[in-house]
């Protein structure tokens, strides 16, 4: 009978473990601002930088300078996902013409 109470509470803190999420080092977080700066910097380069990537950019190192590594990671990958994205629409539309 004492082993129902026992895996009761392992069950708890094994899913309360679990909705903590991943805990990310400052080295990850330099990486991830790294990354997103690079794929920036391509999306420059081919004329086809982003509105708001580097205000994200600005956003992941201000959380990077807090310690909020989570969040400086979140902000750093959407930037690289959005420099990766203005060189694929760069390569996609530069052949393109206008229609009249």
């Amino acid at each position: 009978m004492k082993k129902i109470p026992l895996l009761i509470v392992a069950a708890a803190l094994s899913l309360s473990a679990c909705a903590s999420g991943p805990v990310h080092s400052k080295d990850e977080a330099l990486n991830a601002i790294k990354a997103a700066e690079q794929a920036n910097k391509k999306a420059k380069s081919v004329g086809n930088e982003w509105k708001n990537t580097g205000k994200i950019i600005k956003k992941a190192k201000a959380a990077l300078k807090k310690a909020d590594y989570d969040k400086a990671i979140k902000l750093a990958n959407k930037a690289r996902n959005e420099g990766i994205n203005a060189v694929k629409q760069h390569e996609e539309q530069k052949n393109a013409s206008q229609r009249l």
